[in-house]
């Protein structure tokens, strides 16, 4: 593999505390290996140097709460959408995913074992990730789809296990059927969702004795981790409870609380993303009048709840919930993290370095450091300057995964 030399350029690294300015990188054997002035950087014959002109390099981004198989969860849609169309579709989302900037993805629900084989094999452009396979949901809860009339509207193929479990022998089976399905972590669905057929976001789902069952049997496969998905406040509480280290959304989420995952070291991803997308779907008519209702409901607290999360001290991440909402504006989460407190380097952070330390991963990616993963983005403008800059795709001019060049758009304008 040639080597790449990007000369002239600012690195914006969450672990320095300014700035790198007019330095060059280079990029060997996949690996990020020297940082400095280009002039003091050797390289080989054939190493490909490109002029960065005073542009912005950033670690690839993180996003810690995806569905990469998903396009607005519209169950009626997959009663007549072939399985194969199913897959060829996941392939452009994650194209799209790449492209605005995110080189690795926590996929929260559906991405198989074989969609990571594929993209670890890189049969086709795709962020790097760690999978769930399928959530967990009790009978009636969020990731059941059965419907009364008798349709069970989940996606189901050969080896994709099927959501439903209830009681304490039931969901230790279900976490070791996901696991033999090869989920790098589980997730449960702690509540009801916003666009559910058989439930409200505020509803709890799974006691606190069936959740810290699937955290103990998580913990006995190599310190693997819990994610719940978790809207309203007793979900929420029974989750921490139960030592779960992640929770999605958190919507209804109280300053006690909050001051109770602080204390435990429990992180929130926010999907600020996803509410606004529930929102359209519901202004188009998509969604049915309950949920509608519930989406609304959930956009009008979700803002100013996650400001009191933020005071106290809760460890935020990125994550969009794209799926929900459509696939390939991921940044754009960014932006909304700064209004609800961050500054824009807290925000680069929470989906570069604070990820990566989350997912156990930090010694790969996360951060440009020698010796790291070739995985970063360049851009035009300062981030730290205007952050919304980051959220437009268009504005991600170069992907760079594992020292391969995944999109260029200088060199196309260039042509």
């Amino acid at each position: 593999m040639n080597s790449i030399l990007i000369k002239n350029i600012t690195i914006i690294n969450p672990v320095d505390k300014e700035p790198l300015e007019n330095v060059a990188i280079l990029i060997k054997n996949k690996k990020i290996a020297n940082i400095g002035k280009s002039t003091c950087i050797d390289i080989d014959d054939g190493t490909k140097v490109i002029d960065g002109d005073g542009k912005f390099i950033l670690p690839g981004f993180i996003d810690m709460h995806v569905h990469v198989m998903a396009n607005g969860f519209i169950k009626e849609d997959d009663l007549t959408n072939p399985v194969a169309n199913y897959f060829y579709q996941a392939v452009v989302n994650m194209k799209d995913t790449i492209n605005a900037g995110v080189t690795y993805v926590r996929d929260c629900g559906l991405a198989d074992i074989g969609v990571k084989t594929a993209v670890n094999k890189k049969i086709f452009p795709a962020p790097k990730m760690k999978i769930s396979v399928m959530p967990l949901s009790i009978t009636g809860g969020h990731f059941d789809f059965y419907l009364n009339s008798g349709i069970d509207m989940i996606i189901q193929y050969p080896g994709l296990p099927h959501p439903v479990c209830d009681g304490i022998e039931g969901v230790l089976a279900k976490t070791r059927e996901v696991f033999r399905a090869r989920a790098d972590f589980i997730k449960v669905m702690a509540t009801g969702g916003v666009i559910s057929p058989n439930d409200a976001p505020e509803y709890s789902q799974f006691n606190v004795k069936e959740l810290k069952t699937i955290v103990k049997e998580a913990n006995m496969r190599g310190g693997a981790k819990v994610s719940a998905h978790a809207h309203g406040l007793g979900g929420i509480k029974n989750s921490v409870k139960a030592g779960i280290q992640f929770i999605e959304h958190g919507t209804y989420i109280d300053n006690e609380t909050a001051e109770l995952m602080v204390k435990k070291g429990t992180y929130l991803i926010p999907t600020c993303s996803v509410m606004g997308g529930a929102v359209d779907q519901a202004n188009q008519g998509l969604l049915t009048e309950e949920s509608a209702k519930n989406a609304l409901e959930a956009d009008r607290v979700h803002k100013g709840n996650m400001i009191t999360a933020y005071k106290a001290g809760v460890k935020m991440l990125m994550g969009t919930d794209s799926g929900v909402s459509p696939h390939g504006n991921n940044l754009r989460e960014l932006e909304l993290l700064c209004d609800i407190g961050m500054s824009p380097m807290e925000a680069i952070s929470s989906g570069t370095i604070e990820a990566a330390k989350a997912l156990e991963i930090d010694n790969e990616v996360g951060s440009i450091e020698i010796g790291k993963s070739a995985d970063m983005i360049m851009v035009e403008k300062n981030p730290l300057n205007d952050i919304s800059h980051l959220g437009n795709p268009v504005n991600i001019l170069m992907v760079i995964q594992d020292g391969n060049i995944v999109k260029d758009i200088i060199n196309i304008q260039n042509e």
